[in-house]
């Protein structure tokens, strides 16, 4: 028994450690979205937050508003864009990411002021939309 747990958790870290390289593409966007949000003022909470119910890419605040952002990625805009990729049933998924995370922290979601943000990026093009949805 004890070996199909050591190979479980083998198999479970050797997953986790090896990267797509469109996974590899994301962190490298998420990070310059990250770095491009902090030279406009905002301050990192938390990246990847993840929950049952979605992840959301960033978690910043700037005073005492709560900035979930959300970062894509569109190698050009020939369908639509990074913007337009955002569509209502994601805008949905990260509403409920958002709130479990509220939650988590103790936080009263009617007390405490959030907005959604969007950093598209296209190419070499970065796109903040502050309070997008």
């Amino acid at each position: 028994m004890a070996t199909g747990s050591n190979t479980s958790k083998h198999l479970k870290n050797s997953t986790s450690e090896s990267s797509s390289p469109s996974r590899n593409k994301g962190d490298q966007f998420e990070r310059r979205a990250e770095q491009y949000l902090l030279a406009q003022g905002l301050q990192l909470q938390m990246r990847n937050y993840l929950c049952k119910l979605g992840e959301i890419d960033l978690i910043m605040s700037v005073g005492n508003t709560l900035v979930f952002v959300e970062v894509r990625y569109r190698k050009n805009n020939h369908f639509g864009g990074a913007a337009a990729s955002v569509t209502p049933a994601k805008q949905q998924k990260l509403r409920r990411a958002a709130h479990c995370y509220l939650q988590s922290k103790g936080l009263n979601e009617s007390l405490q002021s959030c907005r959604f943000d969007l950093v598209a990026c296209e190419g070499t093009d970065i796109h903040w939309i502050s309070n997008a949805f």
